[in-house]
């Protein structure tokens, strides 16, 4: 464990100095973890920089209070001003998506999916929904989750990388699972997706088949309150999302749909899936949807998309091929075959991470390697573009990610990698001191 000062403000709230006190064991990895953020680069999609007022919102004593229910619909008392906030963070979600319904409660992504789920469907109903090993998340029916055991899913996938423009949702592929099989709910949406995901041609299938249209905009969902990004949430009867990732809000879920599935999709929720909600984190999505509506944050938006852009360049300079040829949100998929055939994605995940590199080992379409070694990497531009970053240093880090691979058994050359990784970490601070914020900066270049 650290011994370096840590800095409170860093953590949103002066009030860590009784963790210091009370709890130094906890303190320690809870410093060590803020100096690993700081020190090294962040390339998860899924992960983010929250601003300090987030984090001061999620820690914050609405930790304390039970509010199992819904505003002015609660089954206990003392609730008068967790109602209003509650109520500010429903209004500000329906207004920034232009939703006519919201649900702030559920805890994560996959509980707002099974939440969807349990509201319009029956056990046993066909789902139609995008494959695990080609971009598709657990809760789309994946054996290994209680979605694939509780309803009879047939998924979808890409075209072939053979064919020209590959890789990309193969939609003819989608309207005949469609017309053979009927089912009630066809779900749009991945988890390893690199390319935007048109809602329109989901919700012409559905349609043509009586479908009900699910949109699972966990990742993107930043991007569509930027508006570099196609909003489902015209289109679809319901649509799930994440309020952490490109949001960059805290870690939790949220739900919007049509008024009429509103009672349903509440119902499920609770009491249907969980019981009392957690109003510092629904606290703190109501600060991160007033952020989202902000200029700042559609500069912040367009950054990252800028940033994918050059860092998937940079990589195909250095010799790996990416899924689907590229990128158009925030996220980009390397397969690393092409560039070392006995290079594996657990392999380069260890190797990138003992430099400073932070990101996941991820299957590519049809991968012949498991789900726990892989052959590609998933790497995401949301967090580094928080911290400041932009496409010259998107460069950089697509050259220090080859350079290391390359160089993965030469301790020396790692060693030197670690050091550049370090510099550069220091020159974009996401919780520096006595500063602003990082994420309020401008991103207009």
């Amino acid at each position: 464990m650290s011994n370096l000062n840590f800095d409170t403000n860093a953590m949103g709230s002066k009030s860590v100095q009784y963790l210091i006190d009370s709890d130094p064991e906890i303190f320690g990895f809870l410093s060590d973890e803020l100096i690993r953020q700081r020190k090294t680069l962040q390339l998860i999609a899924s992960e983010n920089f929250t601003s300090p007022a987030v984090l001061a919102m999620s820690g914050s004593i609405l930790t304390n209070k039970y509010a199992e229910g819904y505003p002015k619909k609660r089954y206990y008392g003392g609730n008068r001003f967790v109602d209003e906030i509650e109520d500010i963070a429903r209004n500000r979600a329906t207004e920034l998506f232009g939703a006519e319904h919201a649900n702030v409660q559920p805890h994560s992504g996959a509980s707002a999916n099974l939440a969807v789920y349990q509201a319009l469907l029956e056990p046993g109903d066909t789902i139609l929904a995008m494959r695990l090993d080609q971009g598709g998340h657990l809760t789309h029916g994946a054996p290994a989750s209680v979605t694939g055991k509780m309803y009879n899913f047939q998924q979808y996938g890409l075209t072939p990388r053979s064919k020209e423009g590959g890789e990309r949702i193969d939609f003819d592929f989608l309207k005949q699972l469609a017309t053979t099989h009927r089912p009630k709910l066809i779900v749009a949406g991945a988890t390893a997706y690199p390319r935007e995901i048109d809602p329109l041609p989901f919700k012409e299938i559905a349609d043509e088949v009586g479908a009900f249209l699910m949109f699972d905009s966990a990742h993107p969902m930043g991007l569509i309150a930027a508006k570099v990004h196609p909003s489902p949430v015209e289109l679809a009867d319901v649509v799930t999302f994440t309020t952490h990732k490109t949001l960059r809000g805290p870690r939790g879920g949220a739900i919007l749909c049509k008024e009429q599935f509103a009672k349903k999709i509440d119902s499920a929720v609770f009491p249907g899936l969980q019981g009392g909600p957690l109003e510092h984190i629904i606290g703190a999505k109501a600060v991160a949807f007033k952020e989202a509506q902000s200029d700042n944050f559609g500069r912040y938006g367009k950054q990252i998309k800028v940033n994918a852009a050059k860092l998937g360049e940079t990589l195909v300079k250095e010799g790996f091929r990416l899924v689907s040829n590229g990128t158009d949100n925030h996220l980009i998929l390397v397969d690393l075959r092409d560039f070392d055939p006995e290079l594996d994605g657990k392999v380069a995940q260890e190797v990138l991470d003992s430099v400073g590199i932070t990101c996941n080992r991820n299957q590519i379409p049809d991968d012949p390697r498991k789900p726990l070694i892989t052959s590609g990497l998933r790497l995401g531009t949301a967090a580094m573009t928080t911290a400041g970053m932009k496409s010259d240093q998107m460069e950089l880090v697509g050259n220090l990610i080859a350079n290391t691979l390359k160089n993965r058994s030469n301790e020396s050359e790692l060693k030197s990698i670690k050091d550049q990784v370090l510099e550069l970490c220091s020159k974009y601070d996401p919780y520096p001191d006595g500063n602003e914020w990082p994420g309020l900066s401008n991103f207009s270049n």
